[in-house]
């Protein structure tokens, strides 16, 4: 069962988990505007990605007999100056999100949830790979610069992404 404390934090990060998912599904409407299908479709995956964070905390908290509870949030931002821009930006939000999973796991160690804090290895793990990548394709940007060449290769290798949805036991 979960304290109530743990419940509105679980509530709060599976909030956050949709924010994400709008986040992705904005910048992969604006890369498509600017003609990156490539990047398009990597934030387009990302933004599945995201809904099954959202949808992992929803079953979890209501399989422990509380109340997933989906709430008003902020609007995303939905414009972006550059491909620069974008992943900055996502790797920015990405931080956010490792550190309020971290926060939330040292929340289930303090309460003594041992199951909660379980549940959460999985996302710590995740936020590792996040962040990688992210930090992977700044340095790409990095090199390439202002080269059209090197933009449009690296949009066509971010075009391969797939989802491919997680294990689910």
């Amino acid at each position: 069962m979960l304290s109530k404390t743990v419940c509105s934090a679980l509530n709060k990060q599976m909030n956050n988990e949709m924010f994400s998912a709008f986040l992705y599904l904005n910048m992969s409407a604006a890369a498509n505007e600017m003609g990156f299908k490539g990047v398009a479709n990597w934030f387009s995956v990302q933004y599945q990605e995201e809904m099954v964070h959202f949808m992992k905390f929803y079953a979890y908290i209501n399989s422990q007999g509380a109340q997933a509870i989906v709430d008003k949030m902020a609007k995303p931002a939905s414009s972006f100056p550059s491909l620069m821009n974008f992943f900055q930006e996502t790797l920015k939000h990405e931080q956010f999100i490792t550190k309020s999973i971290n926060e939330l796991t040292e929340l289930a160690v303090n309460e003594k949830d041992h199951a909660t804090q379980i549940f959460l290895q999985w996302f710590v793990t995740e936020q590792i790979e996040e962040e990688e990548n992210d930090r992977e394709i700044i340095g790409k940007l990095k090199l390439i610069g202002d080269n059209g060449y090197g933009l449009l290769m690296l949009d066509n290798e971010l075009g391969t992404r797939v989802f491919v949805p997680p294990p689910t036991a």
